[in-house]
């Protein structure tokens, strides 16, 4: 995710797209919708912040399924603005769901959680700090 004005409670602030190709994954992108990209640090490798061509605004993430996106599917992801990752996490066990991943720090940005709804649908919930 990007630091920008944190989204309201319940928007969808970001979206990632987490695979085992991200740097090819990165270039189809850039090359199909024109994205450019940068890099984010995330330790021993990079992941990527895609942006609008115009503005440089951050609009969405490829990362590697590795690290903290071990295991996780291979599809974009949305991430939903929550109060409390912790508290939504344990909701969605209580109504059905489950919780794939989490709830974690995300360095000093704040926590998620990745969740899957009673339906099998899979999304993020991210709290800011």
């Amino acid at each position: 995710m990007t630091e920008t004005k944190n989204p309201e409670i319940g928007s969808v602030g970001w979206i990632d797209l987490t695979v085992e190709d991200a740097p090819g994954i990165r270039d189809f992108y850039a090359s199909v919708t024109g994205w450019q990209h940068s890099p984010v640090s995330m330790g021993d490798y990079d992941d990527f912040n895609m942006s609008a061509p115009e503005s440089g605004e951050p609009k969405a993430g490829i990362c590697h399924a590795k690290g903290g996106n071990a295991g996780l599917p291979a599809q974009w992801m949305i991430y939903i603005t929550v109060e409390d990752a912790d508290v939504s996490a344990a909701k969605c066990e209580e109504l059905g769901g489950s919780v794939l991943a989490g709830p974690k720090n995300m360095g000093e940005m704040g926590r998620y959680c990745v969740i899957q709804d009673p339906a099998g649908a899979v999304a993020a919930l991210f709290a800011f700090s």
